[in-house]
């Protein structure tokens, strides 16, 4: 086992600082504040030390699973504290659950996210184009891949296709656990060296495609229910190392999918309507009244779904407002820290 095996390339050897007694381990587990991280000797139990504990303000900058840190080993190796959490090339994150605008990171340095839609009880268009602009937000290639294809006759399946195509220009694989059809292609999608995710929601058969990559029950799944949905099983997040060299991050399912990306994120989700969009006669157009509008355009030629254009204008909004609220946030830090600043010099005076 080797660093460059966990997928320590050039990129992060270059942004490494010097460490003075620690060295790089990347986090493969995250459970509730408690964390394993992995070298080149094998896993470890880690906590934070108490400078990273205590000194960091934001949730979104503690260690998240597929993190690189420098860790300082005791216990003979099997034990470290994580000292530093080295800079991320990707990640993936949502706002967090609820009312609140903060991110929660779901995972970093992910090459790419299978996002994952059962094709008979839980594709939902909306779910999948959130998806893909919390793919684009951290730079990671999203592709598609519809699990439970066996629950489809040829025409329902055609029919989904037509649907996915209509979303996404990304690519789009299918499987079926059961009959095992497409999986010798989704191993070839997992590259050695590199990082892959799964996202979705919770008995989409996330899970299961792990233990049948791994070609072992290496974890608990639980029996689809009465409606022929799956059931929740995974908890945490974990990092798990295939024969083949690839590296598979499994995630619990999201109920809740907030997005935080820019506008160009939500644009690059919406790949086919933001092309449409940038045919507009008005580089401000709102789609709504405007003439020259290409796309109601293609809206009124049955090219475009209307629901999608009123998805785009949904998460438009939300990740405006994302914006607007971590700008104030940073507005108060700000603010608050020249207050601390202002009482410390008047105590020394």
């Amino acid at each position: 086992m080797t660093l460059q095996r966990l997928g320590f390339d050039p990129w992060f050897t270059t942004r490494v600082r010097e460490m003075d007694g620690s060295v790089p381990a990347r986090v493969c587990a995250v459970d509730r504040g408690s964390y394993r991280v992995r070298n080149e000797s094998g896993e470890a139990e880690a906590e934070l030390c108490g400078r990273i504990s205590y000194l960091t303000d934001r949730a979104a900058d503690l260690p998240c699973v597929g993190d690189w840190v420098s860790a300082q080993y005791y216990d003979n190796g099997r034990a470290a504290f994580i000292h530093e959490v080295l800079p991320r090339r990707t990640f993936l994150r949502r706002r967090a659950a609820g009312e609140d605008t903060r991110e929660q990171m779901i995972a970093a340095n992910v090459d790419t996210a299978f996002i994952i839609q059962a094709c008979h009880f839980d594709f939902n268009p909306n779910r999948l184009e959130r998806y893909l602009v919390m793919a684009a937000d951290g730079g990671v290639e999203p592709i598609v891949l519809l699990t439970k294809t066996d629950l489809l006759d040829p025409e329902g399946l055609e029919r989904l296709r037509a649907l996915v195509s209509t979303v996404t220009k990304a690519r789009v694989m299918e499987i079926s656990s059961v009959t095992g059809a497409g999986y010798d292609g989704l191993r070839a999608a997992m590259e050695p060296g590199k990082t892959h995710c799964l996202l979705g929601s919770s008995g989409v058969g996330k899970t299961t495609i792990v233990n049948r990559l791994l070609g072992l029950e290496a974890f608990a799944t639980r029996a689809v229910s009465g409606s022929g949905e799956g059931v929740h099983t995974t908890t945490r997040r974990r990092l798990i190392l295939l024969d083949s060299g690839a590296m598979l991050i499994d995630t619990p399912g999201m109920r809740e999918l907030g997005v935080l990306g820019g506008g160009g994120d939500v644009d690059a989700g919406f790949g086919k309507l933001a092309e449409l969009a940038a045919a507009c006669r008005f580089a401000d157009c709102t789609h709504r009244h405007e003439p020259g509008c290409a796309v109601r355009a293609a809206m009124e030629r049955g090219e475009l779904p209307e629901e999608r254009l009123a998805n785009y204008m949904k998460l438009k909004k939300e990740s405006d407002h994302a914006a607007m609220s971590a700008l104030d946030r940073r507005r108060k830090d700000k603010a608050f820290g020249r207050l601390v600043r202002s009482v410390q010099k008047r105590a020394k005076a």
